[in-house]
């Protein structure tokens, strides 16, 4: 009997102690097609979150995930007990940088779209990196608008057919990994959502990074771009072939072994690229200072102040 007494009580303590991903369920009714890459991405999210908490390295009221336009968006909704917000298309990174600015204590998580990020937003991405802004992004890319029905995107290989280029796209897909890494990004990594455990490896590490980090997901369209045997039948672990994430030339180097051109018989590296520990934004700026607990100024005094 003191045996299962001390069961009961050890379960108890563990269940207080311990948090649960049911704890990030919620009552939204999830409406991505089913077999979305985006599903994997939010397992792998609430995964990930849950296991910084549970190890002590993050606080539950101190993540904040921040959504913009397009499929990925509702993501937003389906990750519950989180603080979040939904932003403009291609806005996320720029209330991700206020939110980091006024509190540098919160876990700040963005979470965009291909056309998101590197379309319609891409100048903010681009200068997130270049100030090295303390914030996590995690890219869903389908390659393609899927919300919209299936418009080509910046990173959707030449000649691809969708509604807007029936005719094939006559553009070369972008490669967002050399881009972040010639802006100055100091976390620059690829997963892919048919690999959930590998990237909830990703998302931990990015989160714990001190500076700018991005993730870009290789997440199939089932719908309107399954690539999942592409991608299945080329990606490999940058960790397990030794990698040094330090070298910024070694990392430039892998990151163009893949241009994101379809049809071709290259390997598809993911994991981390490039990992390195400078000054962050919210450090050259804040100077030790925590917005939040300053005195909230008076407009008028402010504006009669630059009169």
């Amino acid at each position: 009997m003191k045996i299962n007494l001390y069961i009961s009580l050890f379960l108890q303590y563990f269940l207080v102690l311990f948090m649960d991903i049911k704890e990030f369920s919620t009552y939204a009714k999830h409406t991505w097609c089913p077999g979305c890459g985006n599903f994997a991405i939010e397992l792998a999210a609430k995964q990930a979150f849950v296991e910084l908490i549970n190890e002590g390295k993050i606080k539950k009221e101190n993540i904040v995930i921040l959504s913009g336009i397009g499929c990925h968006a509702k993501i937003s909704d389906y990750i519950n007990n989180a603080n979040s917000f939904y932003s403009l298309h291609g806005r996320v990174p720029a209330p991700a940088t206020g939110i980091k600015l006024a509190n540098p204590e919160l876990v700040v998580v963005g979470f965009a779209g291909d056309g998101d990020a590197y379309g319609e937003g891409l100048e903010h991405l681009i200068f997130a990196a270049k100030r090295n802004t303390d914030i996590t992004m995690i890219i869903h890319n389908n390659r393609l608008y899927a919300l919209t029905t299936g418009q080509f995107a910046p990173t959707s290989p030449a000649n691809f057919p969708s509604r807007s280029t029936p005719k094939g796209a006559p553009e070369d897909p972008l490669n967002p990994i050399e881009l972040m890494l010639a802006s100055g990004a100091t976390f620059v990594a690829r997963g892919f959502s048919g690999n959930i455990q590998h990237l909830k490896f990703l998302i931990k590490e990015a989160v714990m990074h001190k500076g700018f980090a991005i993730i870009d997901v290789l997440q199939p369209c089932i719908t309107l771009f399954n690539s999942y045997d592409f991608y299945r039948e080329r990606v490999y672990d940058l960790q397990e072939e030794g990698h040094d994430t330090s070298d910024f030339e070694a990392a430039m180097k892998k990151a163009r072994e893949w241009n994101y051109t379809d049809g071709e018989s290259k390997k598809i590296p993911i994991g981390i690229f490039y990992k390195v520990e400078k000054p962050c934004f919210e450090e050259r700026v804040l100077r030790g200072k925590k917005l939040c607990e300053l005195e909230e100024p008076k407009i008028k005094e402010v504006l009669q102040g630059h009169v």
